[in-house]
């Protein structure tokens, strides 16, 4: 099915674009190359990632539809998302395709929600935000872990990272999430997004081996929170990050990745631990691998594809686990992680 399918890539010269560009091409796909700097886009393009490249920019709603056309479906993947997912969701309903993006910030994913559910439901259309490392990956192993369960009391969502070195447009989302916040942090409780000026609380969250227990940053909130219960009736959803991946992510001076192998990743390593309460009882999903941004072309590449080959649940606006059979998209990444369920 994906033999010579056009998949149009919004940011494709980005850290992250440029990994997504590279899986479509090992999955069949024949990327369109898309984003605002023309000069980027023809450097990507001559440097073997794809023939046709499409300058375009949010604020130039002719612009995107020239980009997407012909495309079977569209990857965003250009933050700050707060900025980019309205006018490209916009020229994706358009266009008549499916979109999909990468997005982390939790305002932004929350305003796809609001936003477009009704509109995209209505249309038949697809939209899948947070299709990444944060909200994607989380609400997979979350959904994995809940298996028959209708409901739960808690979930926990613990990240350990050995590292953290940011790209910019990591940072970019972040100084436009703090500047929405108003420099509060956020956390769901009792069914919402609640937004506090106190300090984030630190303890020690028991990482199963090799990593074992480790000191994290509690209530440090991505964007699990917005995809998990959008689907899932769960009141309390709690995500951790270890210190050390927090600090590198606040101090100014953390280098960008650098590539280590020779697909490009970095030498992070991530240990995803997700762990489901229900009257007593408890499940419990792990993800371990390499370079969280590397790891997300995997898992929007993967959605395109099963989109396209209409192995999805529903339509609409919906997170991974809402539209996808979550244990077995999980399996599917086998070559690029690995997963336990318990």
């Amino acid at each position: 099915m994906s033999s010579r399918l056009k998949v149009a890539v919004f940011g494709a010269y980005g850290h992250t674009g440029r990994f997504v560009v590279a899986q479509l091409r090992d999955r069949g796909f024949v990327p369109i190359l898309s984003g605002r700097d023309a000069d980027k886009l023809k450097l990507l393009a001559a440097a073997g990632s794809g023939p046709d490249a499409r300058p375009a920019s949010v604020e130039d709603p002719a612009s995107l539809d020239r980009a997407l056309a012909g495309a079977a479906a569209v990857i965003n993947c250009a933050g700050p998302f707060a900025t980019t997912a309205g006018p490209v969701i916009e020229a994706a309903l358009r266009a008549g395709i499916p979109y999909v993006d990468v997005a982390a910030e939790i305002e932004a994913n929350a305003d796809t929600f609001a936003h477009f559910a009704d509109r995209a439901h209505a249309a038949g259309a697809v939209i899948v935000p947070a299709m990444a490392f944060y909200g994607g990956l989380g609400d997979l192993l979350t959904t994995a872990a809940m298996g028959d369960w209708t409901k739960a009391d808690e979930a926990h969502v613990a990240y350990g990272l050995n590292s953290w070195h940011p790209t910019a447009g990591t940072r970019a989302a972040g100084a436009v999430s703090h500047r929405r916040r108003d420099g509060r942090r956020v956390r769901y409780t009792n069914g919402r997004l609640e937004y506090r000026h106190d300090e984030a609380p630190t303890l020690t969250w028991p990482f199963p081996d090799p990593m074992g227990p480790r000191t994290v940053i509690g209530e440090f909130t991505m964007a699990d929170v917005v995809t998990v219960p959008s689907h899932l009736s769960i009141p309390e959803i709690r995500t951790y990050m270890t210190t050390e991946a927090a600090r590198d992510l606040s101090a100014p001076d953390t280098p960008p990745p650098a590539a280590v192998d020779e697909r490009g990743r970095s030498g992070q390593t991530f240990l995803v631990d997700v762990v489901v309460r229900s009257e007593g009882r408890e499940r419990r999903a792990v993800a371990r691998g390499q370079d969280i941004y590397a790891v997300t072309a995997p898992l929007v590449v993967e959605a395109v594809e099963r989109i396209l080959t209409g192995r999805t649940t529903t339509v609409g606006v919906a997170s991974a686990g809402a539209i996808f059979d979550a244990p077995d998209f999980l399996r599917a990444l086998s070559s690029h992680m690995s997963v336990e369920l318990s």
